[in-house]
């Protein structure tokens, strides 16, 4: 059994900063491409940001030089760091990992809620 939890959301007003994070627990065996989606209210889940197991990153243009995905494989554990906040960033913030356990499958963690105040 495999699991991804999120924590680190919460209500911050705009210009300001949070930092999420993604652990995975359970027969982990090896974590490829990891990834931060986002489900704005009213508008479909996106992606935010991605990382490959070899750090090769990827941003949404909206959050470019704003936001920064890592890793840590040895605690497999992804983090978004995220500063000057917008109110336009809130919604509910899922990770996704694809993991190999048994076999390879893709796994969603529960959803970590950002609101951003004007």
């Amino acid at each position: 059994q495999v699991q991804l939890v999120e924590s680190g959301g919460g209500l911050v007003q705009a210009g300001g900063s949070l930092r999420l994070s993604c652990a995975a627990s359970g027969s982990v065996i090896r974590i490829d491409a990891m990834g931060w989606y986002r489900r704005a209210p009213g508008k479909q889940r996106e992606l935010v940001a991605s990382i490959t197991s070899t750090g090769t990153t990827n941003y949404a243009d909206s959050v470019k030089g704003r936001f920064t995905i890592s890793r840590d494989n040895a605690k497999n554990t992804m983090y978004l760091q995220m500063n000057s906040l917008k109110p336009e960033d809130t919604g509910v913030f899922y990770c996704n990992a694809k993991i190999v356990s048994a076999a390879l499958y893709n796994y969603w963690g529960q959803g970590t809620q950002v609101t951003v105040s004007s």
